[in-house]
């Protein structure tokens, strides 16, 4: 038996891995998808304060508090910041990071080095009247759509579950600075779908940091395939159990 801890990114819930659990627990693993500050049942805590160190925090502590080991820890999009951060803190008990369409930080970097076009959004924040928070992204007519979901019963289920982004989660650096969080094996997954103009992909480097070749899985839709393609994306995951 596995254990899978899903993290949802940028605006996003708990909830939006709602098709994925019960897949991999049906296959006979254990899967956390918990909401983190300032979203879903923890909505009421966002605020100025809350950064990529408290999302880090929620994980951390969540792992320590379940006292869970050897977990395929998987972040999706914004996500991929606070996985790579909480790995970095406690590498004896990952034992595999997954990167489902997300930013891939080097050791100092913020989400604006990874993902160039988050300084419009960090401007815009810090220019509106709260002068932290940052609205999610609008829908976009198809084949964009809401995080590339298009169904229209898909798009309300999804908006029902966005909330504003705190712009200390784009702004603070994430660490990794063990040399144990090497050792992890990595597997990125891309959704290959539609993709908004002025977001890009860092390449994935040949080799992992540990060593071995890069493992990259491709999904042919869009940004949330979570809610897109829960069946394809758990198959995929279950190859890592």
């Amino acid at each position: 038996m596995s254990t899978f801890l899903l993290i949802h990114g940028a605006w996003h819930s708990g909830r939006c891995w709602d098709r994925v659990v019960p897949l991999l627990e049906a296959a006979g693993h254990r899967a956390f998808a918990p909401s983190l500050t300032g979203h879903g049942d923890k909505a009421h805590l966002l605020g100025p304060e809350v950064g990529l160190d408290t999302h880090v925090d929620d994980v951390v502590d969540l792992i320590t508090r379940e006292d869970l080991g050897d977990v395929v820890l998987v972040g999706h999009s914004y996500a991929g910041l606070v996985i790579s951060s909480a790995a970095n803190r406690i590498p004896d008990r990952i034992g595999h990071l997954v990167y489902l369409d997300a930013m891939v930080p080097e050791d100092g970097e913020s989400a604006v080095d990874v993902q160039p076009a988050t300084r419009q959004l960090i401007e815009a924040a810090v220019r509106s009247e709260s002068g932290w928070r940052v609205p999610p992204m609008p829908e976009l007519p198809p084949p964009l759509g809401l995080f590339g979901v298009t169904d229209p019963a898909d798009v309300a289920w999804l908006r029902g579950m966005l909330s504003d982004q705190p712009v200390r989660c784009l702004q603070q650096p994430v660490h990794l600075d063990d040399p144990a969080v090497d050792a992890i094996p990595r597997t990125h997954i891309h959704n290959v779908g539609a993709m908004p103009a002025g977001i890009t992909r860092r390449p994935v480097p040949p080799v992992q940091p540990n060593g071995t070749p890069a493992q990259v899985w491709e999904l042919p839709t869009g940004h949330d395939s979570m809610i897109t393609m829960p069946v394809e994306l758990s198959e995929l995951l279950l190859k890592l159990a």
